[in-house]
């Protein structure tokens, strides 16, 4: 029987070469810090970043409104009774639901 003729290449006889090639693999795959949390953790950065500038724009357009309500009493009352469905004394509210 005769054996195979494996050899291995020399630039994996290397030490350095060989070290490097571990380290990478181990950053690569088993490091905390790896590639595919990382790569998670970017989509999520991504993520939060769009929720970011939703919830800015959302509070500007809250604080305009605001702004608004308090400036004018007729405004104010109107928001109330329709968001809140508040009423005066002796007065009826029907609410109509559109199906």
């Amino acid at each position: 029987m005769q054996t195979p003729n494996f050899t291995i290449p020399s630039f994996l006889r290397n030490k350095y070469v060989l070290t490097a090639l571990c380290f990478l693999v181990w950053l690569v795959f088993f490091d905390r810090h790896n590639l595919v949390t990382q790569f998670k953790l970017k989509q999520e950065l991504t993520e939060l970043e769009k929720e970011k500038a939703y919830y800015q724009v959302k509070a500007v357009e809250v604080e305009t409104e605001a702004k608004g309500l308090f400036s004018n009493a007729e405004k104010l009352e109107k928001f109330a009774r329709e968001e809140y469905l508040m009423k005066k004394e002796n007065e009826e509210v029907f609410v109509i639901v559109e199906e």
